[in-house]
């Protein structure tokens, strides 16, 4: 590792920053408490981070900037990970940086509404965390998974962009999987995780509207499933989903939507300040039959009157979550007490199969569904009680996601015509 990118990561946690931007000929940016700051003490040559760049990359991470000129990874040192992203620019190569504790803070060291604690109690459903780029949506998720974790047996299946947080397993077994190390996208990793006997499935981003059916998809198969999205509100999030296809399926994802949704969290960090820092601000929508209703028939602008009404079923906009939790509280912990302390951080090192090309690019692919499979050329139908889990196994090269995603849509159409005409 290069040592002034080292002691640089090492300063910029003394000084509490969350972020930092290097990039050639100009002086360092950084982020403290959401506001940007230039230090034209520190400065990068071209040629300097060029080389430093090389040195941070894999043989597969490299090859993905050379080819798309841009690539996300994370890093480790002494209690510390950082999340980084390179890209080309007008200058060269620039790099914005991310800092992590690697200890996982839990939802009282993140200033958290005590209630989120009774997402721990639930064995299925959907877990959609949103907000903007920085907000500390995956810092949330990997707090409740890492109390999963402490308190009860689970399978925990992680499929993310990068790896942020490394978890090491206690009462529960985790794995988790990096898109481009470990699996090539997330669609891939969701039709490989209902095979794999999860209990709990964290996606890391939902971007495309292929990954956000697929989500739906596991949420429905009963399991427990948390995601992220980047979304300003809870109408804002519903739309993202419903709008990930067709008008002529967006019944379909409703319907999936309304019945797998359990708690919608929309997250803004804001600085507070009497306490000198910044702490999550949050919107918090829970699966009620009113909430469902107003999914299902697209009525979603009384979804905040629904929130404000609410307050006995524990939800909150985020005017009333400031007003009655932030404003009424005395005492918040200072984020930058979870770095430094990683005595209890994952040590477990990387492996890599001697089995796999790490350049190979897949080209089957096959699909799990609890939905009964669908009788095609070259798809396997298994059959089984309703209740059990049943597979489509893709062994035609010429049949895609985007045929497979097609048959699920036509049966779930049929499976709500039937519903409407019994009704």
């Amino acid at each position: 590792m290069n040592q002034r990118f080292t002691d640089l990561i090492f300063a910029a946690i003394k000084q509490r920053l969350s972020d930092l931007h290097i990039t050639g000929g100009f002086p360092l940016i950084f982020r403290r408490d959401g506001t940007i700051h230039f230090d034209k003490n520190i400065k990068w040559s071209h040629t300097e981070i060029d080389a430093m760049v090389k040195e941070m990359l894999s043989d597969r991470q490299l090859q993905t900037l050379r080819k798309r000129w841009s690539v996300d990874f994370a890093l480790s040192f002494n209690h510390v990970r950082v999340r980084i992203n390179a890209f080309y620019t007008t200058r060269g190569l620039s790099l914005a940086i991310r800092l992590l504790p690697e200890m996982i803070p839990d939802l009282t060291a993140l200033n958290l509404h005590p209630s989120l604690s009774q997402i721990l109690e639930l064995q299925s459903g959907l877990i959609l965390v949103c907000g903007s780029t920085g907000s500390g949506k995956s810092t949330t998720i990997a707090a409740i998974i890492e109390e999963i974790n402490r308190t009860r047996p689970a399978h925990i299946i992680t499929i993310e962009d990068p790896i942020e947080y490394r978890f090491k397993p206690k009462k529960s077994f985790i794995e988790q999987r990096e898109v481009g190390f470990h699996v090539p996208s997330f669609d891939q990793g969701l039709l490989d995780v209902l095979r794999e006997d999860p209990d709990v499935i964290f996606v890391g981003e939902l971007r495309e509207p292929d990954t956000i059916r697929l989500t739906l998809n596991a949420a429905e198969s009963g399991h427990l499933v948390f995601a992220t999205l980047h979304a300003t509100d809870a109408e804002n999030a519903i739309n993202r989903i419903n709008n990930c296809t067709t008008d002529e399926n967006q019944d379909i994802i409703r319907y999936q939507f309304a019945s797998t949704l359990s708690w919608l969290i929309v997250q803004q960090l804001s600085f507070i300040k009497r306490i000198g820092f910044r702490v999550p601000i949050l919107s918090v929508l829970r699966s009620t039959p009113s909430v469902q209703s107003s999914i299902r028939e697209n009525k979603l602008t009384q979804l905040e009157t629904i929130m404000l009404t609410s307050r006995n079923e524990g939800m909150f906009t985020m005017k009333l979550y400031e007003k009655e939790f932030i404003n009424n509280r005395s005492s918040f912990v200072h984020p930058y007490k979870s770095f430094g302390m990683g005595a209890d951080s994952s040590k477990e090192q990387d492996h890599v199969s001697s089995l796999i090309d790490p350049n190979a690019v897949q080209d089957v692919i096959y699909m799990s569904s609890i939905d009964d499979a669908y009788k095609t050329d070259g798809a396997s139908k298994l059959t089984g009680d309703d209740d059990e889990q049943r597979y489509v196994i893709l062994e035609d090269h010429d049949m895609d996601l985007k045929d497979l995603l097609a048959q699920y849509d036509e049966s779930k159409e049929e499976q709500i015509e039937k519903k409407r005409t019994k009704k």
